[in-house]
């Protein structure tokens, strides 16, 4: 087995920068930067240590190999040539998913079903089995990423997605992903000891983000992963990954964190969520409307992601409460405020330019981040 592997974290298209700097924070130095996803070298033990740290990543995956391929044959043959041996042990179960994009190969089912068969063929030469291989054992979901004829064969070390981090119970009608959420709160300068507020809660993702990050807590530190029965990454690197976990969290830091909806039911989900995550009572939940909104210290942090106002009979509504947001915050001149919204008329509608704007997808909505920054006092 090598002691290094490739690993790659995939990343929603606009914040593969986050992932990169995570993953750097995490002490890997050669990192790759490519569209939706971010490529480094690192021991095996970074396979739990990825996993369990990422906030803002979709999923880790092993990179097996990666080539050019223009035919079934040499599809067949340069998978075959693969050491798969190194990862899936003889009874693994490895199922085959797949997709491509612009490329010769373009029959997705026809692809995994050569992948399988070229990585079946491996094994059993690898294990000298003779009959067919059991799949009784640890579970190993195989990917074939085709683009522009360039094959990407990974293993998934993740199983359900990163964003899944297993607190919440319940959900809004569009809710936004953790791993969204974290990169909102990245983006800002918040420190833990500042005041932080979300107006526009719904489940709570964005505050409780906000907790984990202030109390510096791994957002995989409440699930489980399809790695952690792989032969080949010792137990004591997932021991010490979940030890370094604990060890790096400040439980004992205080936080201003506070979720407000116009919705009482979507508070109570909220709460539900923070207790689930293991928040307690650290984030503060009101039902409130946002005109309503009066802080009482200098120099907060005011995140959200309100309705869109996408649906004709909400539109009014919403624009009304852009607007609301905008006459309340000019009293608070030393607050800085991040809105997340598809609405193109926000800026109008809140009646100040924003100091930054990015682009961002949530989910499949094509999304601007709006940045006001505040003068400090």
């Amino acid at each position: 087995m090598a002691s290094n592997v490739t690993l790659i974290a995939t990343a929603a298209m606009g914040i593969e920068a986050f992932v990169a700097r995570e993953v750097k924070d995490l002490g890997y130095e050669d990192v790759k930067v490519e569209n939706g996803r971010v490529l480094f070298e690192a021991p095996v033990s970074a396979i739990p240590r990825a996993n369990l740290w990422l906030r803002t990543a979709d999923r880790v995956r092993l990179l097996v190999g990666r080539f050019n391929a223009y035919s079934f044959d040499e599809l067949f043959e340069s998978t075959k040539a693969l050491p798969w041996e190194q990862f899936i042990t003889e009874d693994g179960e490895f199922p085959v998913i797949g997709k491509s994009v612009k490329s010769k190969l373009y029959s997705v089912p026809d692809c995994q079903s050569i992948v399988k068969k070229a990585i079946v063929e491996r094994l059993k030469q690898k294990y000298g089995v003779a009959s067919i291989l059991k799949e009784t054992g640890a579970f190993y979901r195989v990917e074939v990423a085709i683009h522009k004829d360039e094959v990407l064969l990974t293993i998934d070390t993740s199983g359900s997605g990163l964003h899944k981090r297993g607190y919440r119970v319940g959900q809004g009608e569009a809710p936004l992903k953790e791993t969204l959420a974290a990169a909102l709160v990245q983006t800002t300068n918040w420190k833990p000891d500042q005041p932080f507020v979300d107006p526009f809660c719904g489940s709570g993702t964005i505050p409780i983000e906000a907790a984990l990050i202030g109390q510096n807590i791994a957002p995989g530190f409440n699930r489980e992963f399809a790695s952690e029965n792989w032969n080949f990454i010792q137990d004591s690197y997932w021991d010490e990954a979940f030890q370094e976990a604990e060890d790096c969290a400040n439980y004992e830091q205080p936080l201003d964190i506070t979720g407000s909806d116009i919705s009482h039911e979507m508070v109570e989900i909220a709460k539900t969520n923070a207790m689930e995550a293991g928040l307690g009572d650290l984030v503060k939940w009101k039902q409130m409307q946002v005109k309503d909104f009066n802080p009482r210290k200098n120099n907060g942090y005011l995140l959200g992601n309100p309705p869109y106002g996408e649906r004709m009979g909400d539109r009014e509504e919403v624009e009304n409460m852009y607007r609301d947001l905008g006459v309340r915050m000019r009293d608070y001149p030393s607050w800085s405020v991040y809105i997340l919204t598809s609405n193109e008329k926000f800026e109008k509608l809140y009646g100040r330019e924003a100091t930054k704007k990015r682009k961002l997808f949530n989910g499949f909505i094509k999304t601007d981040y709006y940045q006001f920054f505040g003068k400090k006092q």
